[in-house]
């Protein structure tokens, strides 16, 4: 069962989505030791290290990889805001169905229902 997006409690999400960015902000921070990016933390840290150059390049991999999934979250939390803005909230991006309130509660930042992205996963 799915409920309109007109029917969410917008103010409430949009507080949710909100928190979320700025605890993912301060995590970066936290991980990165301030504003800098992943790619100079691990240049500075590996830069001067003890490891094989296979090792260095491994956790150098890991360190990108890293940044690459907390630039996609941010992207996914800033683009259910834009959503939430336009009207468009909890309508899946692919088929402009509804999603469901379940999903939407469990990842506040999904843009598609589960159809369609399983679909996309696939």
């Amino acid at each position: 069962m799915t409920t309109p997006a007109s029917t969410l409690d917008k103010p409430a999400v949009a507080a949710h989505l909100h928190g979320m960015r700025t605890a993912l902000l301060a995590r970066i921070a936290q991980q990165r030791g301030g504003v800098v990016s992943r790619a100079e933390v691990a240049a500075d840290h590996f830069g001067q290290s003890e490891d094989s150059h296979a090792q260095t390049i491994s956790a150098k991999d890991v360190e990108f990889a890293l940044n690459e999934r907390e630039t996609a979250e941010l992207l996914a939390i800033d683009a259910a805001l834009e959503r939430l803005h336009t009207g468009h909230y909890g309508q899946c991006v692919d088929c402009t169905k509804p999603i469901a309130p379940d999903r939407l509660t469990a990842t506040p930042e999904a843009s598609r229902c589960i159809t369609c992205q399983q679909n996309f996963e696939q």
